[in-house]
């Protein structure tokens, strides 16, 4: 019995020892294997830093509105007698667009003539009998009072009348009518809009950080969604406060619009300019790793790596500008640098443009 156990323990530490070994074995070749790979070369990609101008812009989207819009009505009620437009067509300020069936109108106003003209001469021949002192003051006040109460209602028909003359308030392009010839319209009746495209409005609205930066009469670039042609705006209006639920400040830019290539509602996306750096230093993107506390970049310092925190502002698409941690004459390492680290012997291949855009 005690030879049996005697075996089962021998057994039992051969096999410690064995696996010890192993153990020591493999972990004095991963210590070698690491001391090699530190000590090894690698070859990445590089760019000495230089100053460059760089703009910083504001990407924002904005929508377009008419410069001008509104719905045409009638403002007496009445038959459609004449349309004077057609459907999308251009018509000029005060231009008469309908006309509804005013002959009752004309009637009244034929009327009411006939009694100012009665009233008018009852007035002139009192007031020579009261400076005859044929007639009492008040005999001439009621007389006088009578022709201006025909004026005044001569004056109310003839209002009304041109009332039935639908005008173009502005030039502008008409849309889609929404009546026709024999129509009875009220004044609810939308006849159909009218919108001046000559000239656009651009409303967008930027963080308040940048209130401060904003000046009426400033210009800057956008485009449409569906193209990248870029046209030109020019800020004529800011909002006198911050909105509160968003914490932006409103404005509004006028875009001239004489090619008609522009329709009110549409999306933009504004490129505001903020200010021009001449001398930002600008990393590519691909440099840049990310780490706990913020960013990193690698120089190349006597043929090793070096890890240097920085940090960063505004960026393109390719580009970031680095405002801290860096200096003119660094070579930055931009590909390659995700395998390096602190001391790692390097070997620099420079790209063929130093600049980044």
């Amino acid at each position: 019995m005690k030879l049996k156990y005697i075996i089962y323990s021998l057994i039992i530490i051969g096999i410690g020892a064995l696996v010890a070994y192993r153990i020591s074995q493999n972990n004095s070749k991963e210590s070698s294997g690491k001391g090699a790979g530190k000590n090894s070369t690698v070859e990445v990609g590089g760019m000495v830093l230089k100053p460059q101008e760089f703009e910083d812009n504001l990407s924002l989207s904005g929508s377009l509105e008419a410069n001008e819009q509104v719905d045409l009505r009638c403002e007496v009620s009445g038959v459609v007698e004449q349309i004077n437009f057609n459907e999308g067509s251009k018509v000029k300020e005060g231009q008469t667009l309908v006309k509804v069936n005013d002959v009752e109108l004309r009637a009244q106003l034929s009327k009411v003539t006939t009694a100012e003209k009665l009233a008018s001469e009852n007035e002139r021949r009192a007031k020579l009998l009261l400076e005859k002192q044929a007639i009492s003051q008040e005999e001439y006040d009621v007389a006088s009072a009578d022709y201006q109460s025909a004026k005044a209602e001569s004056q109310l028909i003839a209002a009304q009348l041109s009332k039935a003359a639908v005008k173009a308030p502005f030039s502008g392009t008409i849309g889609l009518r929404n009546i026709s010839k024999g129509t009875y319209v009220t004044p609810t009746t939308i006849i159909a809009k009218l919108v001046n495209t000559q000239q656009l409005k651009l409303t967008f609205s930027i963080p308040e950080k940048y209130a401060s930066r904003m000046q009426v009469d400033g210009t800057f670039h956008f485009t449409t969604t569906n193209a990248t042609k870029e046209h030109t705006a020019k800020i004529y209006a800011i909002e006198p406060e911050v909105d509160v639920n968003t914490r932006t400040l409103k404005m509004r830019a006028v875009v001239d619009n004489s090619d008609g290539k522009l329709y009110p509602g549409m999306f933009v996306n504004v490129n505001l300019p903020l200010e021009t750096i001449p001398d930002a230093l600008m990393v590519p993107t691909e440099a840049l790793i990310p780490i706990q506390n913020g960013k990193q970049i690698f120089i190349s310092q006597e043929g090793k790596a070096k890890a240097i925190e920085v940090k960063t502002g505004a960026r393109t698409d390719k580009a970031v500008r680095v405002l801290s941690g860096l200096k003119p004459g660094d070579t930055i390492l931009t590909y390659g640098v995700m395998a390096l680290d602190n001391g790692t012997p390097v070997k620099v291949k420079f790209n063929e443009q130093n600049g980044v855009n």
